[in-house]
């Protein structure tokens, strides 16, 4: 089977609702989390683990999955479910944000979101970097690996992942960066048009029949980009929808908004790369369906576990005699097993155990975050939620 959307309540302000996406290989209740497993794998984390934590879904790295161990080998293996032994639904992107982060990215030292309008600096802005160029046909990169050359395309992109043998899957994009000019945002989202129609006829033509696709929006910091990309895309026969490309910090959830009120309502939308607690409620708030990003295990690695109150970093001195969880009433494996003391121990030591224990407990407070979003719509008290989660 292909992918089969139902919305099942929506909020007043008529953005926001919960629903159910029903893939092959499972049901993602949303709004959902999905949890990133780039090389086929959480980081530090086995994917029972995953599992018990309330994961539905995890998201692998097309740009990672190509370079090592390479797509044959996933397609013998039977496939990403198969390979990482993930019985639940996946995505794969389209590793079109590999190739800003290679380029864009790579020599100005950013990334996809920008914090304050009045740090953008569009004259620091360049599109290519010695490791990756783009032109009208597609991507040419470097591999981070070996420094080989390799080149994506709309249809390369789409047979890599096909290959991988995610359920939902990504159409080629050009990722920009929050310093492009709007000159270039537009010239970039208009050249993602180009690539989605060509990414959607090579997936029709080509696509296993439980594999769906999803078109990216782009348009960066600027309304009427968004509005436009998102009447493009949504007006094209995919089967859902990423909100990619740059924000800026303050103004995300009114550009999601934008994009919401443009896309059509009966397929599910994704926020791509976007994680920290406040911009997923706000992002529910204004018609996100599903999310992903790296964060929550990224900084459980250097120490940083999310409480109620924002952040704690596990290192600091106060908490190598505090024999209290990691946050109390969490009901995760780390805090119901071990302290705050143990794990800075575990930090301190250098041993690995530490950065899982934290990757559970981020990883749980989020898409548990996320759950709790989802009966807040359900039971009609989704303003209640937010304004209490806005005052701790």
């Amino acid at each position: 089977m292909s992918l089969k959307f139902t919305i099942e309540k929506k909020l007043s302000n008529n953005r926001g609702r919960a629903g159910r996406i029903e893939t092959k290989n499972g049901v993602i209740e949303t709004p959902a989390f999905i949890v990133v497993g780039t090389k086929a794998t959480v980081k530090s984390l086995t994917p029972e683990q995953v599992k018990d934590l309330g994961a539905q879904a995890v998201l692998a790295n097309t740009y990672h999955l190509y370079l090592q161990p390479g797509e044959e080998v996933m397609k013998k293996a039977g496939g990403l479910h198969k390979f990482m032994n993930w019985d639940g639904p996946t995505f794969t992107d389209s590793g079109g944000f590999q190739a800003f982060s290679l380029g864009a990215a790579f020599d100005n030292k950013v990334g996809k979101v920008a914090k304050g309008k009045d740090e953008i600096d569009e004259s620091i802005f360049s599109p290519h970097s010695a490791m990756a160029k783009v032109d009208e046909d597609g991507v040419t990169f470097k591999s981070i690996i070996d420094g080989s050359s390799h080149r994506f395309t709309p249809e390369r992109s789409m047979e890599i992942q096909h290959n991988i043998g995610a359920d939902i899957l990504f159409a080629f994009d050009e990722c920009t960066s929050p310093h492009a000019p709007y000159e270039y945002q537009k010239e970039a989202m208009d050249r993602t048009h180009r690539w989605a129609k060509r990414s959607l006829e090579y997936h029709q033509k080509n696509r296993s029949s439980h594999q769906s696709i999803f078109g990216i929006t782009q348009g960066g910091r600027h309304e009427d980009l968004r509005k436009e990309s998102a009447k493009i895309i949504g007006a094209m026969d995919f089967d859902g929808f990423g909100i990619g490309g740059s924000f800026d910090k303050e103004d995300m959830h009114n550009a999601v908004g934008w994009v919401a009120d443009e896309l059509p309502e009966g397929k599910p939308r994704h926020l791509l790369g976007i994680g920290e607690p406040l911009d997923l409620i706000l992002g529910i708030e204004n018609g996100m369906d599903t999310f992903d990003c790296v964060a929550p295990t990224r900084i459980a690695r250097n120490g940083a576990a999310y409480v109620g109150s924002g952040r704690i970093n596990i290192l600091n001195e106060q908490f190598g005699q505090d024999f209290s969880p990691i946050e109390t009433g969490c009901a995760c494996y780390a805090c119901t097993h071990y302290t705050r003391a143990y794990i800075s121990h575990l930090f301190r030591a250098k041993e690995i155990l530490g950065a899982t224990l934290l990757s559970i407990h981020n990883l749980y407070y989020i898409v548990n975050l996320v759950k709790r979003a989802r009966v807040a719509i359900l039971e009609g008290n989704f303003e209640k939620f937010k304004q209490g989660f806005l005052s701790l």
